[in-house]
């Protein structure tokens, strides 16, 4: 939990100072999408190399060396839009970032699977909450830092410092070897290493399993949500309903926390109703929520959707993962695919809304977002519990 935890940390640094970010800069929206496509580019080879890293150094050594290195790319980025005020520098550090995080979230996914069956119950989206918790830091830390008027290097420098730290100490409490190869079935399971050609065979045909890539579509919406909060909510705060930069990004401190409650609440209601039906619920949520931000009007009612925004990203991506992960054998490999495509949307999508609100305005732009939840509101079926696997997934009841 404390590794989801680092996690949500990093992802939040930049999202409350991006107007600082990119007035030091000098950008225009698009040209902003355009740096943070960069986390797009290192996410790809994170998700790709990820298997591969977990099963090559073990679980700890893995997730360390992982959290670390986001720590070090957190630090890059802060000495390119501050001090060096280089947009390569900056672009660099989120192409880092991109690589560490894509990396990490599938190890400690695959090691939260293995928890959650060993457990017996739903715990993933309780994992989560401890990345949205994460998120609540970092957000007020930025927050905080922009009141302050505190530089941004050197805030991004103070939290790298942080997430080298504790994930030295959290790594400790962490197998030397997890489970990234066990099967599901297993009463006492034992690690089995996979040979790298079948991993790289599994991965491939994990492309050609419709129920992974309908997955993947639930994954796409709730992602996009996220990703464009974690970017863009603070700008469409201010920019579009002209809040003041002070108050602006205590929105996405407000989302941060809606949607770590949410994720709190939601195993014990994945327990009692099922995957399906928790997605179906949550994203309709959702697409309500964003409809009242994107109309806007006074103050509370902008709240108000941002609380729902978040709840309707809370519950697809860790049910979606946990879904994956028991779905077949060798889990490592068929989570990668899944949140390669959740990546692509959490991490390429807000570039896109980038390039979007250009032409039509950033408060327009978020229809896609909409759009994309509706649609993973409609794939949602492809969650159920697998009749064969039912006695694998936790207390879960099996959904209609």
């Amino acid at each position: 939990m404390t590794a989801f935890a680092l996690g949500g940390v990093t992802v939040s640094s930049w999202g409350p100072r991006l107007p600082e970010l990119r007035a030091e800069l000098g950008l225009d929206n698009a040209a902003l999408g355009v740096v943070l496509a960069g986390l797009t580019v290192g996410s790809v080879a994170g998700l790709g190399a990820s298997a591969a890293v977990l099963s090559w150094l073990g679980s700890r050594r893995a997730i360390c060396a992982g959290l670390w290195w986001t720590g070090v790319a957190i630090a890059v980025i802060g000495l390119g839009a501050g001090s060096a005020g280089s947009v390569a520098v900056t672009t660099v550090g989120f192409v880092m970032v991109g690589f560490g995080i894509g990396a990490v979230d599938v190890m400690i996914n695959v090691e939260g699977a293995a928890v959650e069956r060993a457990a017996g119950r739903t715990l993933l989206p309780l994992m989560h909450a401890a990345w949205s918790a994460g998120a609540i830091v970092g957000a007020g830390i930025g927050a905080g830092c922009a009141a302050l008027s505190v530089g941004v290097q050197w805030q991004f420098l103070g939290e790298a410092v942080l997430i080298v730290v504790a994930a030295g100490v959290a790594a400790s409490f962490i197998p030397a070897h997890g489970a990234p190869d066990i099967p599901v079935s297993s009463p006492t399971p034992q690690v089995s290493r996979v040979p790298r050609a079948q991993r790289v065979r599994d991965w491939l045909r994990g492309w050609g399993d419709w129920r992974l890539l309908l997955i993947g579509m639930v994954m796409l919406g709730v992602e996009l949500g996220e990703g464009t909060a974690n970017n863009w909510l603070t700008l469409a705060v201010h920019d579009g309903h002209h809040q003041p930069e002070s108050v602006a990004p205590l929105f996405f401190v407000a989302f941060a926390v809606s949607e770590t409650i949410a994720r709190i609440a939601g195993g014990p209601l994945v327990d009692r109703v099922g995957r399906v039906a928790a997605v179906r619920m949550t994203t309709a949520v959702g697409v309500v929520g964003m409809v009242i931000f994107i109309l806007g009007g006074p103050a509370w009612a902008i709240l108000l959707g941002t609380l729902l925004w978040a709840v309707g990203v809370s519950m697809g991506f860790p049910l979606g993962m946990s879904a994956a992960a028991d779905s077949g054998p060798n889990p490592a490999a068929r989570v990668s695919v899944v949140a390669s495509i959740g990546y692509l949307a959490n991490l390429a999508g807000p570039p896109v809304i980038g390039f979007m609100s250009q032409a039509i305005g950033l408060l327009h732009a978020l229809w896609l977002v909409v759009a994309l939840l509706v649609l993973g509101f409609a794939a949602s079926g492809a969650l159920k519990v697998r009749p064969d696997r039912q006695g694998t997934s936790g207390s879960m009841p099996q959904d209609d």
